[in-house]
């Protein structure tokens, strides 16, 4: 296109007065052949016009290529003929770049055509055909050079060659995620389908927050309520990384005593009391927690490591602090997660509630939002303040329990019922709708009563049908779907233990991380 531009370019030097006769256009045939060699375009010798000096005396050769017109302003058809005359270099240096683009990886390829990324292998128009392609496998190695060294930076999750995968999670970067996305929910400019919104992660999220306002503003007034024993033993209680209707959590900064440049980060939650909870009952009850939580050992459930009591009798419990933050931010911040990711979080899932349950102690409210993460991914059970012993340890048959308890999508419809059921199987219906919820990055229904929920009637229904329930439909292993539809029987005495999931062929079949095998 530049070319047909300077298509005036004749027309407008006629008009003007020719300095010399060099610079007079030429487009007779045999300018134009020499123009095809890569010549300078000359005119014909034009005719002495008057006895001066400048005019009798012909230009050397030096003088020729020394004047400066010719580069500045090269004729019509010098441009038309330097164009065709590097078609077949042009020719040549892309099948050079084609031959050794063949012999790449296919993602090398790929992030090479990446038009937002400058082309390493980009060749200069002065290099030769063999410089070409040497600079083509230079730029090549290069960039999977880079590729090979920062793969814990540019993914989230990644599998090897040998089939082991690895989790990278920076809690820091997805609540900035989580806070642009509220941002936006509040201008108007994030909208969801108005048939799904009910079904939204999105919903309860915002719910929360707009819940926890006020108690947050109160929070931020009245400051940590950190005892001296707690500052002492496990460092000053500074940025708040949870809240909830429990309370807040904050994170704990301590010296390495071995280590004067690194600390030890500690997650105090600070427990408030329940409305018209007096001092006993309080006590009571996250004393109660405390003991359930502090005899657990399990690579994926929380450590707790201390129960402490401040001045004005408020209690908060110290835990290992996880960094990467919990399950629901990560799937909110990410619409949903990769099937082998799922299955990851899904079978560190089922291992800690297997323990639990082996120990005789029920969750009760396993949701996203109560699996913390490490910034390697292992997954940890926590929260557990509706936690239950069904069995003590010198018993050998389960305690039934009643009553409904935990987060509405989770709550499993023998709870809904006047009759008593088996806490683990409570457990194992929600470790379903979390499994799905990764999946697809939704709920399933809002609560699991047919007449009250449609998409949950639509369920019921679509479990007896040979279509089976859409969300569960679109899982494409006919061995996942059926231990899904297992874990989501509604009927409590049929549904399959943690146990028997884990020892299901899937379940044998999915790949653990090491660091979710131990807890790092």
């Amino acid at each position: 296109m530049a070319v047909l531009a300077d298509t005036t370019s004749p027309a407008g030097e006629a008009g003007r007065p020719d300095p010399s006769p060099l610079q007079t256009p030429s487009t007779s045939t045999a300018s134009f052949a020499s123009s095809k060699h890569g010549d300078a375009v000359q005119s014909p010798p034009a005719a002495p016009a008057a006895p001066s000096e400048s005019s009798q005396q012909p230009l050397t050769n030096d003088e020729k290529t020394s004047r400066p017109s010719l580069q500045k302003k090269p004729t019509f058809s010098s441009r038309i003929s330097r164009m065709f005359s590097q078609r077949d270099t042009n020719e040549a240096n892309r099948e050079a770049r084609r031959e050794a683009n063949d012999k790449l990886p296919e993602e090398v390829i790929e992030e090479n055509n990446d038009p937002a990324k400058p082309r390493p292998d980009q060749p200069s128009r002065s290099s030769s055909k063999i410089e070409k392609m040497g600079s083509v496998r230079n730029g090549s190695d290069a960039t999977a050079a880079k590729k090979k060294e920062e793969p814990a930076v540019s993914r989230r999750f990644w599998v090897e060659e040998n089939g082991e995968h690895f989790h990278h999670l920076k809690g820091a970067k997805r609540q900035d995620k989580l806070t642009d996305i509220f941002r936006d929910l509040m201008l108007g400019k994030k909208k969801e389908h108005h048939d799904e919104q009910p079904l939204s992660l999105m919903s309860t999220w915002v719910d929360q927050i707009k819940s926890e306002k006020d108690k947050l503003a109160k929070e931020k007034k009245d400051g940590p309520n950190a005892a001296a024993s707690l500052v002492q033993k496990y460092g000053k209680c500074q940025e708040i990384v949870g809240r909830g209707a429990f309370g807040i959590v904050r994170i704990a900064h301590k010296a390495d005593p071995n280590n004067s440049k690194q600390e030890q980060l500690y997650a105090v939650k600070e427990f408030r009391r329940r409305p018209q909870e007096d001092s006993k009952k309080y006590s009571k009850r996250l004393n109660s927690e405390f003991c359930i939580s502090s005899s657990l050992r399990h690579p994926n459930v929380i450590h707790t490591l201390d129960l402490l009591e401040d001045a004005k009798g408020d209690y908060c419990e110290v835990m290992e602090f996880c960094a990467g933050g919990d399950l629901y931010s990560l799937v909110l911040a990410n619409g949903k997660l990769d099937v082998l990711e799922a299955d990851c979080y899904f079978a560190q899932l089922m291992r800690g509630v297997e323990y639990i349950h082996e120990m005789g102690v029920a969750h009760r409210d396993l949701k996203p939002e109560n699996l913390l993460l490490t910034t390697h991914g292992a997954l940890k059970i926590t929260d557990f303040g509706n936690g239950e012993c069904f069995r003590m340890a010198w018993e050998t048959e389960p305690h039934m329990t009643a009553g409904v308890c935990g987060s509405a999508p989770y709550i499993a419809p023998e709870e809904y019922t006047d009759k008593e059921f088996d806490p683990r199987a409570v457990d194992v219906w929600a470790c379903g709708v979390i499994y799905m919820a990764m999946r697809t990055g939704r709920h399933l229904w809002r609560v699991a009563k047919k007449d009250e929920d449609e998409f949950y009637e639509n369920y019921i229904r679509g479990r007896k049908s040979e279509e089976g329930y859409a969300p569960i439909e679109t899982l494409h292993r006919a061995r996942c779907r059926n231990v899904i539809y297992s874990i989501l029987d509604p009927n409590a005495s049929r549904r399959i233990s943690a146990h028997q999931v884990l020892n299901s062929e899937w379940g044998k079949g999915i790949k653990l991380c090491k660091a979710g095998e131990q807890g790092l």
